[in-house]
């Protein structure tokens, strides 16, 4: 497959891409620049400096359409995609990625199911010559609709790759909506609390979302905070940070299980959860 004209791979170590890819144990694929770092951190320190374990990412969206404030309130949409392009390569370059490849597709594309199947297969041969054993993606509960199309994406190019191939373990991680409604056996509860100065340094990469009025970085080490507070009523904390995930596992295991009975099923616990305590 002839690889768009928009396709950016990095690889911070400069190895041959075939190695890069095939030494890749953890995957991440997020919609835009800056969310591999705040929804995926668990496998980012889950492998730095680890002999064996390699974090991967991809970002799928071109960054074209960001806000922008303060110094980059006169950027063009073409300078502020080299912008995020830089900052992505500069994460990757922090976190010892294996390696990050931006797909640049316009959030327009990424939303609409008609012009998605590009991006579909970018994913099924990124996610063949991978292997990973554990994919963090976007949940689809998940209130940005690119967000929501790169789940959709995600899900149908797993579902292409032959069963043997498949991720173990597939998250489908909070970023624009948090998780905490989920009950308990339907939440993942990743520890994010290891290596906190390589997660501050990841989240202040991203200049130009920070200096465009939305202080993420701040507000993605709040939530990690507050999730490990608030997830357990009845007991001491035993980690500081921690980021919730929907187990997408099913949906890469089941192909005739439809995405909306895989929702509409956590949707009802929660509601029945709610009920049983009025």
């Amino acid at each position: 497959m002839a690889k768009n004209a928009h396709y950016d791979l990095y690889i911070p170590d400069d190895v041959v891409a075939p190695e890069a890819q095939a030494r890749t144990s953890h995957l991440g694929i997020g919609a835009h620049q800056d969310d591999l770092e705040f929804m995926a951190f668990h496998g980012i320190s889950s492998c730095y400096e680890q002999e064996g374990l390699w974090f991967s990412g991809v970002t799928c969206s071109d960054g074209g359409g960001s806000s922008r404030k303060g110094k980059y309130s006169e950027t063009s949409d073409d300078e502020m995609k080299k912008i995020r392009k830089e900052e992505q390569r500069k994460a990757a370059q922090l976190g010892r990625y294996s390696f990050v490849v931006q797909l640049g597709h316009s959030s327009a594309t990424i939303q609409d199911p008609r012009q998605r199947s590009a991006l579909i297969d970018e994913l099924e041969v990124l996610l063949l010559t991978t292997q990973p054993e554990i994919v963090y993606t976007h949940n689809p509960a998940d209130k940005h609709p690119t967000h929501v199309g790169v789940f959709h994406a995600v899900i149908e190019a797993i579902r292409r790759v032959p069963p043997f191939s498949r991720p173990k373990k597939i998250y489908g991680c909070e970023v624009w909506r948090d998780l905490d409604w989920l009950c308990d056996e339907d939440k993942i509860a990743l520890d994010v609390s290891g290596h906190p100065d390589l997660a501050k340094q990841l989240n202040a990469c991203f200049d130009s979302q920070i200096e465009g009025g939305k202080h993420y970085g701040d507000a993605v080490i709040g939530r990690r905070k507050a999730n490990a507070t608030f997830y357990d009523s009845h007991s001491v904390d035993a980690v500081d940070q921690l980021w919730f995930a929907m187990d997408l596992t099913e949906l890469g295991e089941d192909e005739a299980l439809t995405i909306k009975d895989f929702v509409d099923a956590k949707l009802e616990r929660f509601q029945e959860s709610v009920r049983a305590l009025l």
